[in-house]
């Protein structure tokens, strides 16, 4: 898709934000392919912004724990997160959109760059 709009955005000093996951740098148990997809993204969006610039900005967010799973996530699983996590809670849909919408509209100086909105968990988990 970034390919089929490369040429719109450059037009427009358009912007790309591609939502990664803080897996994609620390593997989630039994999720060998999502992380490995996530890291390519990372990795995607790292090479966009050397590739598309100086016309288009490209960066990406990796979103820690903001929405639980339906089923399957216990909540002492879900306690051991959080323990792990320096904000002591779960984010929300608005904190990823608050993020985005700062790397589209305010970071006119900002490429390359993958921000973790994760309640400060990457830092030391």
């Amino acid at each position: 898709m970034s390919q089929a709009a490369a040429g719109q955005l450059s037009e427009t000093n358009g912007a790309i934000v591609n939502i990664v996951d803080i897996h994609a740098d620390r593997p989630l148990r039994n999720h060998a392919v999502y992380g490995s997809a996530k890291a390519g993204l990372a990795m995607l969006t790292r090479s966009l912004a050397k590739d598309l610039a100086p016309e288009v900005r490209v960066n990406g967010v990796s979103p820690g724990a903001i929405l639980w799973p339906e089923n399957g996530m216990t909540e002492t699983v879900q306690r051991n997160i959080l323990s792990q996590v320096p904000l002591q809670r779960a984010g929300n849909p608005e904190d990823i959109a608050g993020c985005v919408l700062y790397l589209l509209r305010d970071a006119t100086y900002v490429t390359g760059q993958i921000i973790p909105v994760d309640g400060g968990r990457s830092i030391g988990w």
